[in-house]
């Protein structure tokens, strides 16, 4: 059975919310509560795991489950990157080649597997599995070009940021405009909506001395958190109308 969201401009702002409020809870737990990034990204993958095994043993789509393991693949993400760019010592451009490999591998075993990459089109176990190995790939790697982008160029945060906007834009537009498969698109635009996150995320917390807007990750994380889950109880609605209970 669907248990997908529909690929709407819901879903696109939702991703963004969410991916936003994994790279500002990163942060909180890993800097402001200073549990570190290594620890940090053992407790968000079991978070990640545990809401991922909520989500494949569902028989249909629930929209907190799914923006719940979108949420955590942020969140782990996030301390993934980190730990891997900033204390392994990899740096941002490198750790983001190794993840770029890593998700490539994830589509490698994904065509062998003769499922398709079309997202309306999954279904299954195994099918979902890939997916959502995919999602946790593309989410980390996004973390690192967002950091990239804001700590090594002369963008900052917010250049970043509508940097990464602006590459979107360009990504619908070819969608309407060019024959490029749109499957393609989908997955360039899901991993540029995450370090589209990590900085816009960054632009909330940093202080205003750091080119951000000050609000700390915890004042930012509650910002994000309200706006995601007023959209989560919209979409909940929307299935419920969409597809009534049977009497």
């Amino acid at each position: 059975m669907k248990k997908l969201p529909e690929v709407t401009l819901v879903f696109w702002i939702m991703k963004i919310a969410a991916t936003t409020l994994g790279e500002t809870g990163g942060d909180l737990l890993a800097q402001t509560m200073r549990v570190g990034y290594a620890v940090s990204s053992l407790i968000l993958i079991a978070v990640f795991l545990a809401s991922l095994a909520a989500q494949l043993g569902a028989r249909r789509f629930h929209p907190v489950l799914y923006w719940s393991v979108i949420w955590s693949t942020s969140t782990a993400g996030t301390t993934i990157s980190d730990f891997m760019n900033r204390t392994a010592g990899l740096g941002y451009l490198r750790g983001a080649v190794v993840l770029l490999a890593a998700l490539g591998a994830v589509f490698a075993v994904w065509k062998l597997s003769g499922r398709p990459f079309d997202v309306t089109r999954v279904t299954g176990f195994r099918g979902e599995l890939l997916y959502w190995t995919a999602i946790l790939f593309s989410n980390t790697l996004g973390t690192s070009l967002g950091d990239f982008l804001s700590d090594d160029t002369r963008l900052g945060f917010g250049g970043g940021a509508l940097l990464i906007a602006g590459v979107i834009a360009l990504i619908h537009l070819a969608r309407h405009l060019t024959a490029i498969s749109t499957t393609l698109l989908f997955w360039i635009a899901f991993v540029l909506t995450r370090p589209l996150g990590a900085t816009t995320g960054d632009f909330f917390s940093k202080p205003v001395a750091k080119g951000g807007l000050g609000y700390g990750t915890i004042g930012a994380s509650l910002i994000l958190a309200a706006v995601l889950l007023a959209l989560i109880a919209y979409q909940t609605q929307r299935v419920r109308v969409l597809s009534p209970t049977p009497s």
